[in-house]
């Protein structure tokens, strides 16, 4: 069985570029998605996915979830642009 606390960990483990761009996760299970919601979040900035049942299960079988790598990959990308852009713009 899934626990949010076991997926969170899990996620964490595959995906070490979520603490290296120091975001913040938090995994609640949606019940009437029946589904996980991954919550990632920094400076103001949020991105919600949801993780179906089967896909969470094959995370804590160490099988990678592909569609969060993109969606975590995405975030950073767009945060670090964002970023950028602002120090550019207050130059």
């Amino acid at each position: 069985m899934v626990t949010t606390a076991g997926l969170k960990d899990k996620i964490g483990e595959m995906y070490p570029e979520i603490k290296e761009h120091h975001l913040s996760m938090t995994v609640d299970f949606d019940v009437s998605k029946s589904a996980f919601m991954v919550t990632f979040k920094r400076e103001g900035e949020e991105l919600k996915t949801l993780i179906e049942k089967k896909d969470a299960e094959d995370c804590m079988n160490n099988i990678k979830c592909v569609y969060l790598g993109v969606q975590v990959a995405q975030f950073i990308k767009n945060f670090e642009e964002r970023l950028a852009f602002k120090k550019n713009k207050a130059a």
